[in-house]
């Protein structure tokens, strides 16, 4: 009979056995790192074991844009701030205009634009009409890009598509031609084309000192649709033609006084690049002509023909560094089209085109058929306070 000692005796052997199995296991493993860190040529241990390579920090997505565009003079990461959105960082260029800012759609919203600090992205989420229609606060394809250790930041805003209609903004596209130095004006049948260049540097510092907002193309599309929130105190200032004088006398003003304008550029006589705040922008390649019946070749040629020459044009653009600008708008010439031209200009991927028909731009527009202000000689600060507030 198996008594309680020797049961006992027996469960204390077998902890002892089982202590001396883990005691040798325990006994190889030093051995094991002991000859791991011995210098291989003497056997003895060596002095001192590395120390483990540690894991760099990944990169955020604004530190790898800048990585990978490090050869890039003056560039900058934009990274977005934007409530339900999550939108990539995007490269920019050190005091140039911001090109292409994203605007973002999502249903049910309506976008009320970029701002510097969450504080006025909240404010124009609350009143669209003081927050989002401040040029003081919103930022645009207008503004220069300023960043400081090449990164910035932007706070975006919503607003509702009824918010949108409700503001009822009218947008003005004024449309100049050329310019003259003479204050009593150029003669012959052209006159009215010519502003007075002191009337246009007046008008310019008009649109300035009131604070207009000069919404972008991209913006002005997505305002048309609805998707996003524009103030009635807003203005596109274009010029046709790219003409010696606007290159000479009034460019340089928007220059000097930072307002953005479009120049729509007849590309076949040779694209021109200009300041920087100057967008070109397409007055068709070679179709600045009159057909047989003496009107414009956009309601001469066919479609097929009308896109290879828009093609051609857009292709001239992205020679001087206009990248997706480059099919977004154009202006036809003459003021002259009809379907055809629409339809030339859908099949080279052509989104709006502004005609020579007075008007103002609202939601709903018709894209390819978009009305501007024409300024004629004669027509200086008082004139453009009643065309435009």
């Amino acid at each position: 009979m198996t008594t309680i000692r020797d049961r006992r005796t027996a469960g204390a052997l077998r902890r002892a056995l089982t202590c001396g199995i883990l005691l040798a296991l325990a006994g190889t493993a030093l051995a094991a790192c002991a000859a791991d860190s011995a210098d291989p040529a003497t056997g003895a241990p060596s002095a001192e074991a590395p120390s483990p390579t540690p894991t760099p920090t990944p990169l955020t997505p604004a530190e790898q844009l800048l990585a990978d565009n490090a050869a890039t003079p003056g560039v900058c990461a934009v990274s977005f701030t934007l409530d339900g959105a999550t939108l990539d960082p995007q490269l920019q260029i050190q005091d140039r205009l911001y090109d292409h800012l994203p605007i973002p759609r999502a249903d049910g919203r309506a976008f009320a634009g970029w701002y510097p600090d969450a504080g006025a992205a909240a404010a124009a989420s609350a009143d669209p009409a003081t927050g989002a229609g401040n040029p003081a606060t919103r930022v645009n394809g207008s503004n220069l890009v300023a960043c400081t250790a090449h990164q910035v930041t932007l706070y975006g805003a919503w607003t509702t598509p009824d918010a949108v209609t409700a503001a009822k903004a009218r947008i003005p596209i004024l449309m100049y031609h050329q310019f003259t130095d003479k204050p009593e004006g150029e003669s012959g049948w052209l006159r009215g084309n010519y502003s007075y260049i002191e009337d246009y540097r007046a008008s310019m510092q008009y649109i300035k000192d009131q604070a207009f907002y000069l919404p972008t193309w991209d913006e002005l599309s997505a305002f048309i649709d609805g998707a996003l929130y524009l103030p009635d105190h807003s203005v596109i200032i274009t010029d046709d033609d790219a003409d010696p004088t606007w290159l000479t006398m009034a460019s340089p003003i928007n220059e000097q006084l930072q307002v953005m304008a479009t120049s729509f550029d007849i590309t076949g006589d040779g694209a021109v690049p200009q300041n920087r705040f100057i967008l070109p922008r397409s007055h068709t390649n070679n179709m600045h002509t009159a057909g047989a019946n003496g009107k414009g070749q956009m309601v001469n040629l066919t479609p097929e023909e009308i896109a290879a020459d828009m093609t051609a044009s857009a292709e001239a653009l992205r020679g001087i560094g206009v990248t997706a600008g480059a099919t977004e708008i154009m202006a036809y010439p003459y003021g002259h089209y009809d379907d055809r031209s629409k339809q030339g200009l859908t099949m080279a991927g052509f989104e709006m085109a502004r005609t020579i028909e007075q008007g103002y731009v609202s939601v709903g527009s018709d894209k390819l058929a978009l009305p501007c202000v024409r300024i004629n000689f004669g027509m200086g600060v008082a004139a453009l306070k009643d065309l435009i507030g």
